[in-house]
């Protein structure tokens, strides 16, 4: 028989110790607010009162910000530890679920967000009028094991354990301007014309340099004029004129003021992973919004 628990040893309750882990994460009591949901002073009191609780200084407070104690460093392995069993529970809970109802999280970069996810979601909304979801765009890569989104929508192979991802589709990408852009600049015939053009660069040039190479384009990154984290930016940036760019092939039939640059050059082939974590995808919410996203986008691209 498993040993009970001396529940008179524990005088603090978790909201105190969610509070102290937040605000060594964060670095800050108004970091952990935020993620919290709470005000500072709130989360403060919180703090405080497991302090008195445990009869030990945890953080200290200074104008530079937080100090994790020594005390508090030797509790900080306990309380994280705490925290992913907390979590654990949470997705554990979740994945039990058997309602389709309730709310969903999905995470994509901000081009598929914006041209793509509407379209299934409509169809989600039809399907599933219960489940509420937040769409959140952007291109870093969500941690799902930390519960920063449900369902993500990844270019790569998912590498975690506790993930698991389906292979849902695939798109090309190609060298794009706008029409008027070589109009203006000429048309290239070779690789070695593509020299003369601007280019647009993802984040910044050595991101897009090696993807360019593979195709047979040796660029060099004073070519790039404008950089951009942004893909709706980037995209509108090829669309005004100011550069040719690597775009999904997509883009021309979204935007038909778009050529293709060189279209004989071998296309960069990108995959398109969906991922969840392996124990949200036994809820039935979950799997119903990961089956018609697989299914759509298998349809789509």
């Amino acid at each position: 028989m498993q040993k009970s628990i001396n529940w008179d040893a524990v005088s603090f309750d978790w909201n105190q110790v969610r509070a102290f882990l937040a605000a060594v994460e964060q670095g800050s009591l108004s970091g952990a607010a935020r993620v919290l949901g709470q005000t500072q002073p709130t989360l403060s009191r919180q703090i405080t009162s497991l302090e008195k609780e445990l009869g030990i200084l945890l953080l200290e407070r200074g104008t530079r910000g937080l100090t994790l104690t020594e005390p508090g460093k030797g509790l900080l392995e306990h309380v994280t530890a705490m925290g992913h069993a907390a979590l654990n529970l949470s997705l554990a809970a979740s994945g039990q679920s058997s309602t389709i109802e309730g709310h969903v999280c999905i995470t994509a970069t901000n081009a598929f967000a914006t041209f793509h996810l509407p379209r299934m979601i409509k169809r989600l909304r039809i399907e599933a009028p219960q489940v509420t979801t937040t769409v959140v765009a952007t291109n870093e890569v969500r941690d799902i094991t930390r519960r920063e989104a449900d369902i993500s929508i990844r270019h790569t192979e998912p590498t975690q354990p506790d993930l698991i991802g389906r292979l849902v589709g695939r798109m090309n990408a190609h060298v794009y301007a706008s029409k008027d852009f070589l109009e203006r600049h000429g048309r290239p015939n070779t690789v070695e014309d593509c020299a003369k053009l601007d280019f647009i660069g993802f984040e910044n040039p050595s991101t897009l340099l090696p993807a360019l190479k593979s195709m047979g384009l040796s660029l060099s990154e004073n070519q790039f004029k404008v950089n951009t984290a942004s893909g709706t930016a980037l995209l509108e940036m090829v669309r005004i004129g100011l550069g040719a760019s690597i775009l999904t092939r997509d883009a021309e039939e979204l935007f038909p003021e778009l050529e293709r640059v060189l279209p004989d050059l071998d296309p960069i082939p990108v995959p398109i992973w969906l991922v969840t974590h392996r124990e949200l995808r036994t809820s039935q919410r979950i799997r119903l919004v990961f089956d018609i996203l697989a299914d759509e986008i298998g349809n789509s691209v």
